[in-house]
């Protein structure tokens, strides 16, 4: 009985201001890909990485983004190219499965310092597409790294892009392949031990947020100052990834070992 009104609260780690602010974060990064295509996960990494423990980190946001991706994939069911998913599926299982055993095995600080420079690399890195032939191996790398990164997004979005579909498709495949890798890694953090009932009214409230964000990013038709937004987007994960990259650095204590700040 305890444990099921537990349920129904938020975990004691967090404020409840600090629940508000990651539901409407939800709700506006999910807005974010739905109307500009790609971002939204990276920026509600970086979010949830500054209000969430380092451990429930990854599957929350795991978890959080079935419901943003799912929401899209069922709007765009028939724009799908449906012979991506098994392959993908396949791939993304042994990626995932190889990355949950290692993943438990990662300091909090390291895995901060990871994010940091993935988000840098998401935003000023080149990213390598492959071909559509190769997509089970796309599915087992997005899936390895996913486990230590939470928003492969950009490596799913490079691989979509050698598809050469169009913008709905493209979306639409997208998607697809992003519920199912962030549902298989859902599933490996459950098995690695991760508890979700602590969390399950914040997750819960996320998702219908996340979902809500994604009907609104489909309805407004952004028509002006995609240039002018993508600076915003850059700028802000820049800030994002900053901030974690220089947390990771104090919580290792890095700089006291190094004696940097010594006279």
């Amino acid at each position: 009985m305890l444990l099921k009104n537990k349920m129904f609260e938020f975990p004691e780690s967090i404020s409840n201001l600090t629940a508000y602010f990651l539901i409407f974060a939800s709700m506006t990064t999910s807005f974010i890909t739905s109307a500009f295509g790609i971002g939204g996960g990276a920026i509600l990494l970086g979010l949830l990485a500054v209000k969430l423990p380092p451990v429930a980190l990854l599957p929350i946001h795991g978890i959080v983004q079935i419901g943003s991706n799912l929401g899209r994939t069922i709007i765009f069911f028939k724009d799908i190219r449906k012979d991506t998913l098994i392959p993908f599926t396949v791939g993304t299982i042994i990626g995932s499965i190889i990355g949950g055993s290692i993943f438990i095995q990662i300091d909090a600080w390291l895995l901060q310092f990871s994010i940091s420079l993935f988000i840098l690399w998401s935003v000023y890195g080149k990213i390598r597409t492959i071909g559509s032939k190769q997509i089970t191996i796309g599915g087992a790398f997005s899936g390895f790294m996913t486990m230590f990164f939470g928003a492969s997004g950009t490596l799913v979005a490079g691989m979509v892009k050698t598809l050469n579909l169009e913008p709905v498709k493209h979306l639409a495949t997208h998607s697809a392949l992003m519920s199912i890798q962030h549902l298989i890694k859902v599933v490996v953090f459950g098995f690695v031990g991760f508890a979700y009932s602590e969390y399950f009214l914040l997750i819960f409230l996320m998702i219908i947020s996340g979902f809500a964000g994604t009907i609104l990013g489909k309805k407004i038709l952004v028509k002006y100052g995609s240039k002018y937004f993508k600076l915003i987007l850059n700028a802000t994960l820049t800030i994002i990834a900053i901030y974690l990259l220089w947390n990771a650095i104090i919580t290792s204590k890095i700089l006291d070992d190094l004696n940097l700040f010594a006279w």
